[in-house]
């Protein structure tokens, strides 16, 4: 058969396309392997650069890893992981806060496994078919009944019930702290405390062995279980286990401090409940401190509690003025005084002797303040000269405490003048009698202090003199207390003036540590932490105060906060940002975050801003003018 032209032709370029395939497939590859050649290049390039340059895993690494099997060293740190293994059959919520809140560094991982429930109801109701089987097997034999089986029974129908309805759910869990120290005997004895706090609640755990490392990545922020140690609990126990449970601090009843930033609970509290009723309030200048201390006062009133206050800056003017109390002012013009020769009225089977006896070592003090470092020679002879002063006003051990005048301080320079080696004395002394100081400490009280709160102003008052008033009007008060028992709160604002001095701080210590006998809270108040607290003192007085109220902090004195009030890291740097009004509030062994509130009425009476007062004052001479003008418009009869 001929084959025509056309197909010969087409045969042909048939046979050809194969071949034009074949080298479109291997110029493809050849630009393949080109491609994978170029990329490697690259990789490698890539790879050299970044062996030479420090990421963030580089700055963050420890430079070696010490690996043992019970135990890591990481960084001169030894480090332990425990483990939960068993838990009781009730336990209450809130078991795990003693464990947060020890102190103490750690790192907590807690893994929860969701179990499907047809899973667990088929395994429960085998159970279930196994112990009836037993309990009726008993019965049969006449054996006695078993109560752990038949609570046993009874709980397995319970969790069927709620899982079927879906009130509960069912899980895996695993619980593991990692603990940090300096030294092995102090990760012995911490993982001993550890285990002890965890054996108290019935809970059993167990330290790692031959799986350190595994314990310790288990509870790095990486979300990696690699211990896989889980126990099968359901929702409400799991719920218990709760790391973040905030402190309540409602009751019944007190008043309103501010509000748990927590959980926007109201923080209620009566200060009058706990052990002692004193309170130490710490901030820098401007985080709120005496606006929450006015609040307190304005809320305390409403009880009927008694209030006195001394006030160094004239802050509490506003407030005394608005509830009608009695504000005096303390300085060398006013005419208010207080001796500081006063005796308090004797209670009960005190005796004359033991209030004379008293009066003399708080005078002491206070001339120590006034005459600066005195001689145990010169100490002795005003020792003779106050009781000999006391006594040439027939004020003796044999005496009636409730009919007697006190003497001033110029009785008690001239005893000093005439006695031997008195003189130098009375000379220095000379100043507060007949001197520059004269109109503060030489004359009879003559304040009133019959009122529900009483504030005493030092701020006209010199430096020199401020803390030397400050111990007198203390001491007048304390008097006052011993002599009539009722309910009252002291409030020493700027508190750290009495702190400087050893006399001074030695009295603030005995009044806080002896107040609660004669139902006296006292609270101090200071924005120089450092001087309250470097006192050998200020730390006897944080630890006899019930309440404490921290503030903003400035980062100069954060770090002795936290070391005196065992602070996390979190509540650390809570301190350092938080607003006006925010804080940290201590009740016992109890503390919460607090934000403190009040309501628009309450904050125009115990307001301290310029600004506001401005406005307030505008306000009232606007109404005044307005009645004023209202008077005049009116007929003389209406009028």
């Amino acid at each position: 058969m001929a084959i025509r032209p056309q197909e010969i032709i087409k045969q042909e370029k048939l046979a050809a396309i194969p071949v034009e395939e074949e080298l479109s497939l291997a110029q493809k590859k050849l630009k393949e392997k080109q491609a994978l050649e170029k990329e490697k290049i690259i990789l490698e390039e890539e790879r050299a650069y970044r062996e030479g340059v420090v990421s963030i895993k580089d700055l963050i690494a420890p430079a070696a890893l010490e690996i043992t099997p019970a135990l890591i060293k990481l960084n001169g740190q030894f480090i332990r992981t425990v483990f939960v293994v068993t838990y009781p059959r009730y336990i209450a919520v809130g078991w795990f806060s003693p464990i947060i809140n020890l102190g103490v560094q750690l790192d907590i991982g807690m893994f929860f496994y969701p179990v499907k429930s047809h899973i667990i109801l088929k395994q429960l109701r085998n159970k279930v078919g196994a112990l009836e089987a037993q309990i009726m097997s008993d019965r049969e034999k006449g054996a006695p009944r078993d109560p752990l089986r038949e609570t046993a029974l009874r709980d397995i129908e319970k969790l069927r019930d709620d899982l079927t309805q879906g009130v509960e759910h069912f899980f895996q869990f695993g619980l593991y702290v990692t603990l940090y120290a300096q030294t092995k005997e102090k990760l012995d004895s911490l993982t001993d405390e550890i285990e002890s706090i965890f054996g108290s609640r019935l809970v059993f755990s167990k330290k790692v062995l031959y799986q350190a490392e595994q314990g310790f990545n288990s509870t790095l922020p990486l979300g990696n279980d690699e211990l896989m140690i889980g126990f099968n609990m359901n929702s409400s126990p799991i719920a218990s286990s709760f790391p973040f449970v905030s402190a309540e601090l409602t009751s019944d009843e007190g008043i309103l401090y501010g509000i748990n930033r927590h959980n926007n609970s109201l923080i209620l509290f009566n200060r009058f409940s706990l052990q002692n009723a004193n309170t130490v309030v710490f901030a820098t200048s401007g985080a709120g401190k005496s606006y929450a201390i006015k609040l307190e006062v304005l809320r305390t009133m409403m009880l009927g509690t008694d209030i006195i206050v001394i006030d160094p800056e004239r802050e509490y003017k506003h407030l005394c003025d608005a509830v009608g109390g009695t504000y005096i002012n303390i300085s060398l013009s006013s005419e208010a005084k207080v001796n500081p020769f006063d005796l308090p009225r004797a209670m009960g089977d005190q005796r004359p002797a033991d209030i004379i006896r008293g009066a003399v070592i708080t005078l002491k003090g206070l001339i120590r303040l006034m005459l600066g470092k005195l001689t145990h020679q010169e100490d002795s002879i005003i020792d003779r000269a106050l009781l000999e002063t006391y006594a040439k006003k027939d004020i003796t051990p044999a005496s009636d405490l409730s009919k007697i005048e006190a003497p001033i301080m110029q009785d008690f320079q001239d005893v000093l003048d005439g006695m031997e080696g008195g003189s130098d004395l009375a000379l220095r002394l000379k100043k507060y009698t007949q001197g520059t100081f004269a109109g503060l400490f030489n004359h009879p009280t003559n304040v009133d202090m019959k009122n529900q709160l009483v504030v005493f102003s030092v701020r006209d008052l010199e430096d020199e003199l401020r803390p030397m008033a400050i111990y007198t009007i203390i001491n007048y008060i304390w008097n006052v207390v011993r002599s009539e028992l009722k309910k009252r709160i002291l409030i020493i604002d700027e508190a750290w003036w009495l702190m400087q001095n050893e006399d001074s701080a030695k009295f603030i210590y005995a009044l806080v540590k002896r107040c609660r006998k004669y139902y006296l809270g006292v609270t101090n108040i200071t924005q120089d932490v450092n001087d309250f607290l470097l006192s050998p003192y200020g730390q006897a007085i944080i630890n006899n105060s019930a309440l404490r109220l921290l503030m903003r902090q400035s980062t100069a004195s954060i770090d002795l906060i936290q070391k005196t009030f065992l602070l996390t890291e979190g509540e650390k740097y809570l301190l350092l940002e938080c607003g006006v009004g925010e804080g940290i509030f201590f009740a016992g062994d109890k503390h919460a975050a607090i934000k403190v509130v009040a309501s628009y009425a309450e904050d125009q009476l115990i307001t301290s801003d310029p600004r506001q007062l401005l406005e307030i004052e505008e306000e009232k001479k606007e109404f005044d003018r307005l009645i004023e003008q209202k008077k005049s418009e009116e007929p003389a009869e209406n009028v």
